[in-house]
């Protein structure tokens, strides 16, 4: 009898462990969910920035440049 209690307070302990934990996690989930909502990286950027970019011409573009330029980024 003494051995089956013990068992169930044990496995009580653990099973209020685990919820609390679950629930502990999840809030933290849900404050980096608010925090991060709102982050907008697409934005305009601030101040002088200028465009770095030099994107090949859509109609001088050809099928073998687009694959070097694949082989040539690794991507």
């Amino acid at each position: 009898m003494r051995s089956s209690l013990s068992l169930v307070l044990h496995t009580a302990k653990v099973m209020v462990l685990f919820v609390s934990f679950t629930v502990l996690f999840y809030i933290g989930m849900v404050w980096l969910n608010q925090e991060y909502q709102d982050y907008h990286r697409y934005d305009e950027p601030k101040g002088a920035a200028i465009k770095v970019t030099n994107a090949m011409e859509p109609e001088k573009e050809t099928w073998v440049d687009r694959l070097l330029l694949f082989y040539k980024n690794g991507e």
